[in-house]
């Protein structure tokens, strides 16, 4: 058994002191052979340090072998010196057979880094050289679909389909054609493609596109079998539980879209869309003490949660609870948020709490937004009558008869306050 064999052996049983020593024989006195050797293995193996130090040494003695660059580069990448990888990979030959591949890679890297242009002109260099090689025409549909250049990111999934590939690196090429469908909003022609990935690899991530295209395409049953498959064998994909609540609701299952929205709250419960949405079902179902508890959850998670602050405002409006709907209030507008509703709501709190003129003055406020909302201005009109402010009650009246001149109650108001 060489030093390279025992290096390894040593690191499989744990023993790394004496590793490093049959590292060192390796180093001094190995062939070129036990050297490429064990530095493929150590890079396998996480020890990219030790990796790194033999395929230096070994393009030392070899300096024109591409190969071993692009290893050397592979296993920077490792270290995330990203820098010293590139300049490696750009070394080699152009005329070297490996030149692709370090096209390839390097296109990788700038990729990662963003720069979407520098990785696109290495890759159809790479395509010009190689123009039948499905790996390459993979590589940019990767890079157009990161980039939002979906008809692009189509033409070339699909080459590689044509080559015979349908899986690449572990990815399902027909997966990524039905997500670059559903992203450009072609959800019926994503649909097929997710059919085909799933009938390979039932894996979360695509059952997830197939349910959320579904969902978009209203083929509703379809995302409420595909969705409850993901979090069975994936609960901690959380994603899946609001869209499985809203296909339920759309199949007007309101008590299963419910009990959907409650397993992801458990799930998320730090999810204030989710929170949001439960306390919406949870009203619809008529529960106005568990909405009151999601929508409080929501505006704790993020008190600029406009959303949730009105409609809680809203179930409070109903049930006349003054104090907590000028707490709603409080609390969103420390938080830096604010919506004109927010006045009229709290005008009808101060009426209730028989503060008049802070409900005037919140009246008044609202009134600029809402001169021209009819729920609106049957409120004010009402306080206005209440104050027997008499002129101001006549220009409230005389709005609400020009929208409807056939409610009598409008009509015989006006009249009246006309006549004052």
């Amino acid at each position: 058994m060489n030093a390279s064999n025992r290096m390894i052996q040593s690191l499989h049983e744990g023993n790394l002191d004496q590793g490093l020593k049959e590292f060192s024989l390796v180093k001094s006195s190995g062939t070129d052979d036990e050297k490429f050797q064990l530095a493929e293995e150590l890079y396998q193996l996480g020890f990219l340090e030790q990796a790194k130090e033999l395929f230096e040494l070994l393009i030392k003695s070899y300096p024109d072998e591409a190969e071993l660059k692009i290893l050397l580069a592979e296993t920077l990448v490792e270290m995330d010196e990203t820098e010293e990888a590139l300049l490696q990979l750009d070394a080699i030959d152009e005329e070297d057979d490996f030149y692709p591949r370090a096209l390839l890679l390097s296109a990788d890297l700038y990729q990662m880094q963003g720069l979407y242009e520098v990785s696109e002109r290495k890759l159809k260099t790479a395509n010009r050289q190689l123009p039948d090689e499905p790996i390459i025409q993979f590589a940019l549909g990767e890079l157009y679909n990161e980039q939002g250049r979906f008809l692009e990111a189509i033409r070339h999934y699909k080459e590689v389909l044509q080559a015979g590939l349908d899986e690449v690196a572990g990815i399902q090429v027909n997966a990524r054609l039905g997500e670059c469908y559903s992203a450009g909003g072609a959800f019926e022609d994503s649909l097929p493609y997710y059919e085909k990935a799933l009938s390979k690899n039932r894996d979360s991530n695509t059952l997830f596109g197939y349910g959320f295209t579904a969902f978009q395409s209203a083929h509703y049953i379809t995302a409420i079998e595909t969705l409850t498959e993901l979090v069975e064998i994936d609960p901690d994909y959380h994603s899946a539980y609001l869209l499985l609540a809203r296909s339920y609701e759309h199949e007007e299952e309101l008590d299963r879209a419910l009990n959907a929205a409650q397993d992801g709250v458990k799930a998320d419960p730090f999810n204030k869309e989710l929170q949001l949405f439960t306390g919406k079902l949870a009203l619809k179902l008529g529960n106005e003490q568990d909405a009151e508890r999601y929508l409080r959850e929501a505006l704790a998670i993020d008190p600029n949660y406009l959303e949730a602050a009105l409609l809680l405002n809203r179930l409070f409006i109903k049930q006349e609870r003054a104090e907590d709907i000028l707490e709603v209030i409080q609390l969103v507008e420390k938080a830096g948020e604010s919506d004109p509703q927010f006045h009229w709501d709290a005008a009808k709190a101060y009426e209730w709490l028989e503060e008049f003129e802070k409900a005037s003055d919140e009246y008044t406020q609202a009134y600029v937004v809402y001169n021209d909302h009819i729920d609106f201005l049957e409120d004010y009109g009402a306080f206005l009558l209440e104050e027997s402010r008499v002129k101001d009650a006549q220009i409230v009246f005389r709005k609400l008869v020009q929208k409807d001149s056939t409610n009598e109650d409008w009509q015989e108001t006006l009249e009246r306050l006309e006549q004052m």
